[in-house]
């Protein structure tokens, strides 16, 4: 009798601790997709505002820019360098460039 309320109290305790390890491993789980959530979601006002001087600049002068620092320039796009980093594509004149943002 003693030997089985001995296995049925490791039983359980080992049932608790794992339960403890799931709730842990879900709980850090959680938290990392809330940090790359929130950091999609701040970059994508500073998408949102290259895209629109991209299609500003192809509207004006009929064809999409060659660089970023073309539409800093022309276009009044100001971009926070120390914060973004900006990758811009540019393949032709007519096809629209691919704009990347990430946080620095």
């Amino acid at each position: 009798m003693y030997h089985e309320l001995t296995y049925r109290e490791i039983a359980r305790r080992t049932r608790r601790r794992i339960a403890v390890a799931v709730a842990c491993i879900i709980l850090c789980a959680a938290l990392v997709a809330l940090a790359l959530v929130s950091a999609n979601i701040s970059e994508r006002p500073a998408v949102a505002s290259v895209n629109a001087a991209v299609m500003q600049c192809a509207a004006v002068e009929g064809s999409y820019p060659s660089s970023l620092q073309h539409l800093e320039q022309y276009y009044g796009l100001t971009i926070n360098h120390d914060r973004y980093l900006v990758k811009y594509e540019w393949f032709a004149d007519n096809v629209p460039p691919t704009v990347t943002v990430s946080l620095r």
